[in-house]
């Protein structure tokens, strides 16, 4: 079948085309892709094409199909498989196969299913691995964001204290204080979300950014009062002050620090507001090999203090995730700023780090630009369809829902 998909085939060389892809066999799964939202490890990846360790050296002759945030639908269902999916099935799937044993990522080093595609094929050894996971949710949007979602919460899970016996307690410390550095981006709203409604609650949070406006747009979204009335103490602190930092604590320190954006200061700044037993996440993938920032080792031998950094999720993150959200207890929405279609990806990726706003969801089977959410209401005045996308989104709290999603696919 005729197929259309954004496909790499070196550095700085993606292109949005039209190829045929193979029918299925009995043992795969043919899936028409909805939704899937643009990530930053994209960007990298087409930076740096086949020296990237999860592209193949061959991907100039063999193009791999880039995303790997999608929310997909089934559409046919191998044999094998008849039992387990139907056709109109939800799906999502963790990226990394880690059962590979390498990196092999969809998104990153297969011909044959990405996100960035109208339809893609689900291959044999996913689905005998349970890595294809049903998605019981009235949009698709929440699937495209359960990966990046799911990272955070990974990223939650790694964290670790010592018990009396020096044992590692892996999670955030119960009842502790938690510190978001460089947290109102995208993926700094959901650490915030998890935080807030996460399975271990916190007794503090507090979330820095530079940015006005952002921390403005997250206040709007998580309310210090609500997040009281929840028994959490929710600060937003427009600093880079170690003593400022300290000074909420009454100098005690934070017992998990999670460092948002790949700057040497932050990750300096993180450690030196750690307390006693205190975990830093470094979660911010940088783009540099060579990276590196300046870490207390006294503190280490003397104050216990620790540091991990995850990246990626598994299979049983992205379950928690769809879980939570099936608890109406984590909004990933948060993350959306811009929606686009098939058409935008290409000019969307390669200028990513130069947009403002959050996540950029790109509808694989619609043809419009990059569009602010926040723009609905000007685009209305030429264009009718914007003014009842906007009015659906104000109706949600200025975010992106179901109501605008059906909306979106069935008008444009």
């Amino acid at each position: 079948m005729q197929v259309k998909a954004v496909r790499l085939y070196g550095e700085n060389d993606v292109r949005l085309e039209e190829f045929e892809l193979r029918p299925i066999t009995s043992g795969e799964i043919l899936v028409k892709v909805i939704s899937d939202s643009v990530c930053m490890s994209t960007y990298k990846t087409i930076l740096q094409g086949a020296k990237h360790l999860r592209v193949p050296d061959n991907v100039a002759e063999h193009p791999i199909i880039i995303g790997h945030e999608f929310c997909a639908e089934v559409v046919e269902v191998g044999e094998k498989w008849k039992a387990k999916f139907n056709v109109g099935d939800k799906v999502v799937m963790p990226p990394v196969l880690s059962y590979l044993g390498g990196n092999q990522t969809i998104g990153y080093s297969f011909q044959d299913i990405g996100g960035v595609s109208t339809y893609s094929i689900v291959y044999e050894h996913i689905l005998e691995n349970d890595y294809l996971i049903k998605l019981n949710s009235d949009s698709y949007f929440n699937g495209s964001l359960i990966e990046p979602a799911s990272c955070v919460i990974r990223g939650y899970k790694a964290n670790f204290h010592l018990d009396d016996e020096y044992n590692h307690v892996y999670g955030i410390k119960p009842d502790g204080k938690v510190a978001i550095l460089a947290g109102c981006g995208p993926m700094g709203l959901v650490a915030i979300d998890v935080a807030l409604h996460g399975r271990i609650k916190p007794s503090m949070v507090v979330v820095t950014d530079l940015d006005e406006e952002r921390i403005q747009r997250a206040k709007s979204i998580f309310s210090p009062e609500q997040a009281k009335k929840d028994g959490i103490q929710l600060i937003f602190a427009k600093t880079s002050d170690k003593e400022e930092l300290l000074a909420i604590t009454n100098g005690v320190g934070y017992d998990d620090v999670f460092v948002y954006a790949p700057v040497p200061s932050v990750v300096e700044l993180g450690d030196a507001i750690l307390g006693f037993d205190g975990c830093l996440n470094f979660f911010a993938g940088p783009l540099d090999k060579n990276f590196s920032a300046s870490f207390n080792f006294y503190n280490v031998h003397y104050a216990q203090h620790h540091v991990v950094g995850t990246s990626g999720s598994t299979p049983s993150d992205m379950k928690d995730v769809v879980e939570l959200i099936g608890e109406n207890r984590l909004t990933p929405s948060v993350m959306i700023t811009h929606i686009g279609g098939i058409d935008a990806t290409i000019n969307t990726t390669v200028n990513l780090p130069k947009i403002p706003g959050g996540k950029k969801l790109i509808y694989t089977h619609i043809q419009l630009p990059l569009t602010a959410i926040s723009d609905f209401a000007k685009l209305g005045k030429t264009d009718e369809r914007f003014l009842v996308l906007d009015k659906l989104v104000k109706e949600h709290n200025g975010l992106w829902n179901t109501q605008a999603e059906n909306y979106l696919l069935t008008h444009f």
